[in-house]
């Protein structure tokens, strides 16, 4: 959604930024180098379309040699191809890390997204990434992943939780919350992403929304909200039969939006 709008770039997955922190606070002697590889070695690179030369030459006009700055250059190539001047990132796993990114990158914002944990595992049963496939697998995972990115969102300037839901009950509520959030102009363009790639495709399906009522057997929804129903109450999704509470009636006051100031008009 938000890299349909006309100023902002999201390319793929890229993974590579707590790594190259890693890799770099072990003190490698030529950290541009080693930056170098650990980004056109990954196996995301063909998806970013760039050519080698012209980040290697983007990575030499930083002197000396920041890796704050050689993660913001990869990224404006990226947003320049496409001819957008705002850049940002969609890679879930980078939940475990909001402390390592806010090292490298003090201005980013951090937007997590939060699915009923029911349908989340509805999702992704059967597919490759998913965990062993074990409905308790499922929670425990889906649980720790939001307690883990809620624990270290603590320590971050720049955080917000959007619902799931709500991104596909009411697209132009949610994402003019998140244009807030990011300072970005609204453009309805962001509602009509799934055009991009098929003219003919259609906006995400509304019934998608608390499937597991209809899909997920009475024993599996039990063995689920035995290890994640506390967080689902929190959440205010409700757990059994009974009918769901409002999401996010129940947040606490810290994970409330707060309006926040652009640094720069690069701030991803």
């Amino acid at each position: 959604m938000l890299d349909s709008h006309p100023d902002l770039s999201i390319p793929a997955e890229t993974g590579f930024v707590p790594d190259a922190r890693r890799i770099l606070a072990a003190g490698m002697a030529d950290g541009r180098e080693a930056f170098f590889r650990i980004v056109t070695l990954s196996p995301a690179w063909s998806g970013f379309h760039l050519e080698s030369e012209e980040f290697d030459t983007a990575l030499a006009a930083i002197e000396p040699f920041d890796l704050g700055e050689g993660v913001r250059a990869f990224y404006r190539l990226c947003a320049a191809r496409l001819g957008k001047p705002r850049w940002g990132d969609r890679t879930p796993a980078y939940g475990a890390h909001l402390d390592a990114i806010q090292s490298v990158l003090p201005e980013a914002r951090f937007i997590q997204v939060i699915r009923d944990g029911r349908d989340a595992a509805l999702s992704v049963t059967g597919l490759w990434f998913a965990p062993d496939g074990e409905i308790e697998a499922l929670a425990a995972d889906w649980r720790a992943r939001i307690l883990k990115t809620r624990m270290l969102a603590k320590g971050c300037a720049h955080y917000l939780e959007v619902r799931y839901e709500r991104l596909i009950t009411d697209p132009p509520a949610e994402l003019r919350r998140v244009c807030e959030f990011i300072d970005l102009p609204y453009d309805s363009n962001m509602e009509r992403f799934h055009e991009r790639q098929d003219p003919e495709s259609r906006p995400p399906d509304p019934s998608g929304v608390e499937r597991w009522k209809r899909d997920m057997g009475a024993d599996m929804r039990r063995r689920f909200e035995a290890v994640a129903g506390d967080l689902l109450a929190e959440l205010g999704y409700g757990t059994g039969g009974d009918a769901p509470a409002r999401p996010g009636r129940r947040l606490s006051s810290f994970f409330r939006q707060r309006r926040l100031t652009r640094e720069s008009p690069s701030d991803p």
